[in-house]
Parts: C-alpha cells; structure tokens; sequence
C-alpha cells in the first residue's frame, strides 16, 4: 500500500546559467488529485505552495535533488494480527481501523512513511496483554473474544495512542474472524440448515395444499366444478355438459338395478311358490296311501298356502288318491268302523278302539 508516500523520483541536476535554468516539465511526475510536491532541496524538504501553478523554474524545482509525492487526504487504514486460541490449531485473527491524514507533508517526506500499514501493525503487535484475551477461548467463542478485544483496544489506544509522524493516527474499531476452516465449516452448517429448513417449509406447503384439495374434492364434483371455473381452468360449456352426462349415466344405472331387482324378487317369489307347490304334492301323495285323512281340512291348508287358487295338480293328485284301493279291512273291522267317529273340530278319531292293532 503506497500511502501517504505515494512514489518518489531522483532528479537529475539541472545545468546552465542562473537566468537560463529551467527544469523540463516531464523530470516532475505528475500529481494526482488529493497529492503535494515536496522538493528535497539540499538538506531541507520543501512542499510546493499547494494549489500554485507549477512553475518549473522555481528556485525549489531547479535545485531539487528528488521529489516524493504525498496524499494528504483522510484515508481509513486496516491492520490485521493472529491471536491465539484454547486450541493449538486454531487461530483468531484482529482487524483493526485506524483513521489517517497527513499533517506535515515535508516530515512525511522525511521520514519516508512509504507504507502506513507497517507503522500501524507495529503498534498493534505492541500491545502485549492482547494475545491473553483470547487465549481462553475455544475458536466458536468468536463472539466473546470480539467483545473483549474490543474492549482492550479501546483501552489501549486511549492509554496507548498511535503516532505515526507527521500524521494524525485515530484507533475506530477492531473486528474478531475466526479462522478459515471454522468460517467454511458454519457456512456449510448454514447451507444445510436452509435447505433442510427450505425441504421442510416444501413439505408443509404441499400438505396444506393436498388438505385443501382433499376438502375440495369431498364437498362433491359440483364445487370442484365451480371452483375450477372461478380460476378460469375449467370451461362452463364442457362443465355443463359433463355433469348433464353424468346424469344421464346415473339415472340408466338406477334404472338397470332397480330391474334387476324386481327381475330377481320376481325369480326367487316363484321359486318360493314352486318350492311350496312341490312340498305340497309330495304331502298329499304320501297322504293318499292313508284312510284317515281329512281332505276337507287339507284342501283348506292347501288354499290358505297358495293363496285361494289351488296348486296346478292339486286336484288331479287328490282325485288320484280316491282311486287308490284301501285293501282288506282287518277282521272284525266293520265299514263304519273304518270311518269311525271323528271330532268334527279335529278329524281325527276319537274312540282308540277304531285304530289299527
């Protein structure tokens, strides 16, 4: 950093008589904005008269042996030095700012303040106690140790302040960096931390909009309908005409299980009634080989089971049974002891004495 000096040039002697004697204007740099002159003139350094056209024969120019250009505005300078740690393989780094302007351009000149920052690292590296306020701490305290350094410098350069000759030198603040590695290593522990917090906030969105679609959708095809046409993602036109078709497959879907409803009870009626109708005839069948039955009182069951109408071949099995032959009435078996008093309430016989042996 070339500050306050900012470069320096030998001159060469200039020759001839004293009225004749000038300087050519390209032996003299140039100066840049903010920067003096200041001719080493024998023993002497002399600053040209700030804001005076240079004149190359001025007496300082011509017996000038070198020249130094010097920035005199106010510049912010940092200094930077290593403070140790609790551990051996870390460090803490101190960077400290100082506020500088030159006073005295000729004592600057003088004592060659080529680089400011040297002056101001060797003032920093003077405080001995510094390196104690860290040594304590782990490298992730950054953050106490930036407190107390702070603290310490504050103090030290109030007791202590920096000089640099022929400037004005004022301590601003000083800044506390961890090492490399830990920076890199929290930067990736920060990298993940917002993409875990990033995949996350990602997940919650996505539940929260699968709840709303889900809620959405179970207020019925309707609303979703009504919805998707609000966001203008749905056409009114092919709404309509797909819920009119829905419709339609609806009520032919109804109409088709309600006949085969009907179509089934019907079936299973008339199996029922065939089922009847066949234990029935078997009944009877098994009645006709019998001389004590009471046909009146079957025929009634057999109405009352069929609902008035008699069973097709009701009649035909029962006429069929008369036919049949009894056979040989059992001795001493009188014909009106074959019919035997019935209970007309019951059919069945009264006396026991009627019954077969």
């Amino acid at each position: 950093m070339n500050y306050p000096v900012i470069a320096e040039h030998i001159l060469a002697t200039v020759q001839g008589a004293w009225w004749s004697r000038r300087r050519r204007r390209d032996d003299v740099p140039q100066l840049p904005p903010g920067a003096v002159h200041v001719f080493r003139v024998g023993g002497n350094y002399r600053t040209f008269p700030e804001g005076m056209v240079f004149d190359p024969s001025h007496p300082d120019v011509l017996d000038a042996s070198s020249v130094s250009l010097i920035d005199t505005r106010a510049r912010l300078v940092e200094v930077e030095r290593t403070l140790p740690s609790v551990s051996e393989a870390d460090n803490f780094t101190v960077r400290a700012s100082f506020t500088c302007q030159v006073t005295d351009p000729t004592v600057v000149a003088r004592q060659g303040v080529i680089d400011v920052t040297v002056a101001l690292r060797a003032y920093l590296m003077g405080d001995a106690d510094l390196p104690r306020v860290s040594a304590g701490h782990r490298v992730e305290e950054v953050n106490a140790v930036r407190t107390e350094v702070g603290h310490r410098m504050t103090a030290y350069s109030a007791i202590v302040p920096p000089r640099v000759a022929g400037m004005s030198v004022e301590f601003v603040s000083a800044e506390v960096h961890a090492s490399d590695d830990l920076r890199d290593w929290e930067q990736k522990l920060r990298d993940e931390r917002r993409s875990w917090e990033l995949q996350r906030g990602q997940r919650d969105f996505e539940t929260q909009d699968a709840l709303r679609i889900a809620e959405l959708l179970s207020q019925g095809s309707d609303h979703v309908d009504a919805f998707g046409i609000a966001r203008k993602e749905i056409d009114v036109t092919e709404a309509a005409a797909r819920i009119h078709r829905t419709a339609e497959e609806e009520s032919d879907r109804r109409h088709e299980a309600e006949t085969s409803d009907r179509a089934h009870a019907q079936a299973r009626e008339t199996a029922e009634t065939q089922v009847r109708r066949d234990m029935l005839l078997t009944l009877l069948r098994q009645m006709g080989g019998s001389e004590y039955v009471d046909y009146h009182q079957v025929l009634e069951q057999v109405l009352r089971e069929t609902g008035g109408n008699a069973a097709p071949g009701i009649g035909a099995a029962a006429g069929a049974t008369r036919m049949v032959e009894p056979g040989s009435a059992y001795p001493g078996r009188t014909a009106a002891d074959r019919n035997g008093s019935r209970d007309p309430q019951t059919g069945f016989v009264k006396d026991e004495d009627g019954l077969v042996d």
